[in-house]
């Protein structure tokens, strides 16, 4: 079998981490089988979806890595759902309804209240040609629901009818059809649902597994039946679990914090957002992965949790300063050089200040740390002044290399009489303004003699 999965966002906002779990598990499951994916926009809410989300979603997912086989977009395949929402009427598997939600919200109360479920009762199937008439007339619009085959000799006689499959991720699965309410596929304004259109579409584009959120369990069912009324191969369903944050909220377009588009704005490293959107609610440790490869690698349906996958997002803090700290001079060359570090240092900068970067942004702060020493004259006791007095008197002279800090600390030291802290911060303070950072040796050659001496 040749694997082909499919990631289907609505382009009514930012991706989110939430987002490209799913899109992550699809991609790495199908390269793993040496498969593809198809990237399909799920755009036939007409009022809310934007083409710059569509671009800034391929955008998003090339920032990643993921590179799909094809896009398409649902609106250009109107005329596949219109075919197949005749078929279902021609069958007598769509029928008319003209309930507002209000009147199917006090209804679906009504039965809670009596202690029956709160599914609907299929009202509209007892609608004589004559009533639809006078309803609109009155200026309603039919939405149309897709008959469950939940019955037995009636559709009023609901019996129990087991929708099963074997979950890629969750296992054996068995939902009773007689427990939901027969879908809306086609809104009062013509529009079609999400339901209807992703089995046409899954059905026509021969896609072989489908892999999302736990959140369709329920209409997975629902489309195990409209997949078997149009006559298409059922592909294999995999549910895994969405990722929340620690309070157990879920994730939303509407909160960009963490957006795709802002983690990249703010510097953090693609492989780093992947590993974290991927390995979280999985077996094993949360670790930075360095490319999709190994990624993929560690991607294990079977070792999904079935509980919420909740993240803590300084998560991504640690898994992107270890990815950092691993970055060769090549890797950032670019960026440092964005950042004003000359080409001719910036390999030896990078290797001595990359250990204490989160993102490689902070590199520019250590430039100025060198380039410029402290920004503000430090306050220095007696003792820390007469070490900087013997500092600037055993100063040696150029060339300096990483042994030089050695052997100049060395001799201040026997001057006078410091060591340790007393020794080591005095210089630090002095020579970049911070009580912390990369080792000195490093550093020290990178600074130079002259500015070394301004700024003892």
């Amino acid at each position: 079998m040749n694997v082909l999965t499919r990631f289907a966002p609505s382009p009514t906002g930012h991706l989110h981490i939430g987002n490209l779990r799913p899109a992550l598990i699809n991609w790495l499951f199908a390269h793993s089988a040496g498969g593809d994916m198809v990237l399909r926009y799920d755009d036939t809410d007409r009022a809310r979806s934007r083409e710059e989300y569509a671009q800034a979603i391929a955008e998003d997912l090339a920032w990643i890595g993921i590179l799909p086989r094809t896009s398409v977009r649902q609106q250009d395949r109107l005329a596949l759902y219109d075919a197949a929402v005749e078929r279902l009427r021609e069958a007598g598997l769509l029928y008319p309804c003209y309930e507002t939600p209000d009147e199917l919200e006090r209804r679906r109360r009504r039965n809670l209240a009596a202690g029956r479920p709160p599914i609907y009762g299929r009202e509209a199937l007892k609608l004589t040609a004559e009533d639809r008439a006078a309803l609109e007339a009155e200026g309603r619009r039919a939405h149309w629901r897709f008959l469950l085959p939940n019955f037995g000799e009636t559709p009023f006689e609901m019996r129990r009818t087991e929708a099963r499959w074997d979950d890629l991720i969750r296992g054996e699965q068995v939902i009773d059809l007689a427990s939901l309410s027969d879908p809306v596929l086609v809104r009062e304004d013509g529009t079609y649902v999400y339901t209807i259109t992703s089995v046409v579409d899954d059905g026509k584009m021969g896609i072989t597994h489908v892999i999302r959120g736990e959140d369709h369990v329920a209409n997975t069912a629902v489309q195990i039946a409209i997949f078997e009324a149009l006559g298409f191969s059922l592909p294999a369903f995999g549910h895994h679990n969405l990722l929340t944050t620690t309070d157990g909220e879920g994730l939303s377009k509407r909160s960009g914090a963490l957006s795709l588009r802002t983690l990249r704005e703010e510097g953090y490293e693609p492989m780093a957002v992947a590993s974290l959107a991927v390995l979280t609610g999985m077996a094993g440790a949360i670790e930075a992965l360095s490319d999709l490869e190994k990624l993929a690698k560690r991607l294990d349906l079977s070792a999904i949790s079935a509980s919420s996958a909740k993240f803590d997002p300084a998560e991504l803090d640690r898994l992107n300063a270890d990815l950092v700290h691993a970055l060769p001079h090549e890797a950032v060359s670019e960026r440092l050089r964005s950042a004003g570090v000359p080409d001719k240092v910036a390999e030896p900068f990078w290797l001595a200040v990359r250990g204490n970067c989160v993102k490689v942004g902070d590199a520019a702060l250590w430039w100025v740390a060198v380039e410029k020493g402290p920004q503000s004259v430090p306050a220095f006791d007696e003792e820390a002044r007469k070490v900087l007095h013997a500092a600037k008197a055993l100063l040696p002279p150029e060339p300096w290399d990483e042994r030089t800090w050695k052997s100049w600390t060395g001799a201040v030291k026997d001057a006078s009489g410091a060591k340790g802290r007393s020794l080591f911060m005095p210089l630090r303070l002095a020579l970049t303004g911070l009580d912390h950072g990369p080792e000195l040796a490093a550093l020290l050659p990178l600074i130079g003699r002259d500015r070394t001496l301004a700024r003892l």
